[in-house]
């Protein structure tokens, strides 16, 4: 899917690399039993992940399944060189995932089909549909992976793979806020195939959210564009492009846009199942 090119975004990648012996050591990064910040400056070399039957790629992992941390999900940030890529990227079979391209482009295949995913691409690929990926480009690609074990349901089919773009989809916006706050929904809210949304969040600079959210999803967020201060259960944090959120079930947040221009982020969160009680 081909971003049209009057509206291709910037999107925020890590800066790899290592900083200066000179640099204080001074960061925003935090870790509390309700959420953790990640900023964009420990995004660096030292902090990459290698991965089984991936060749020519890197990763970053943001979040993973642990006790005390992410429940639900892995998120990755994944650099392919050009000619990288794996013929077995997923490892779990019961495993869905979301692709979400922010420099470069990739090429998925899928039941004999190629398709390209250049900047602001998305897929959704279900468990067990057998993709591969390749960077077919002269240039890095770099790639959001969002993994989640998929939570079958009697009587409902599970959902079927799609291709779109952060450009192909247009934002809904919340009510009451006069398009000041919009998501760009990949997936019907009510399709209940789905049980796990992996959106795009926009603010225009001023723009907020006017309460402290409180509810059961548990929350990955990527700053994609801009910054803000972000409300995470009693603290006030600032965020900008590069960062990462994790927010625990029941976390309060809230946040207010911070300009010059939009804020914007990739949201994960578990949706559309039953509680269960077997813990």
């Amino acid at each position: 899917m081909t971003t049209p090119p009057n509206s291709r975004p910037s999107y925020s990648t890590p800066l790899a690399g290592h900083p200066q012996q000179t640099q204080i050591m001074t960061d925003r990064a935090v870790f509390t039993e309700a959420y953790a910040v990640i900023p964009k400056g420990v995004m660096r070399d030292i902090v990459t992940s290698f991965l089984p039957h991936w060749h020519g790629t890197r990763a970053w992992v943001l979040a993973r399944p642990l006790t005390g941390f992410a429940e639900t999900f892995a998120q990755l940030i994944v650099e392919i060189a050009p000619g990288g890529g794996s013929d077995q990227p997923e490892p779990e079979v019961g495993a869905q995932g979301v692709l979400f391209v922010v420099g470069g482009a990739v090429t998925v295949h899928l039941d004999g089909v190629a398709h390209v995913l250049d900047l602001g691409g998305y897929a959704y690929l279900p468990p067990g549909c057998g993709w591969t990926i390749t960077n077919h480009g002269d240039a890095p690609a770099t790639l959001h992976w969002v993994r989640k074990r998929y939570d079958a349901v009697a009587g409902i089919d599970r959902p079927e793979a799609f291709f779109t773009s952060d450009a192909a989809v247009a934002p809904t916006p919340m009510p009451g806020t006069e398009g000041r706050w919009a998501t760009t929904r990949f997936v019907e809210p009510t399709d209940l195939r789905h049980d796990m949304h992996v959106n795009i969040v926009t603010f225009e600079p001023g723009a907020c959210i006017p309460f402290a959210e409180t509810h059961v999803m548990e929350h990955g967020l990527f700053v994609l564009e801009g910054k803000a201060v972000y409300r995470l259960n009693r603290d006030w944090v600032e965020v900008e492009a590069g960062d990462f959120m994790w927010l625990r079930a029941f976390c309060p947040q809230a946040c207010y846009a911070g300009g010059p221009g939009r804020f914007r982020y990739l949201l994960y969160k578990d949706v559309n199942r039953h509680m269960a009680l077997d813990l």
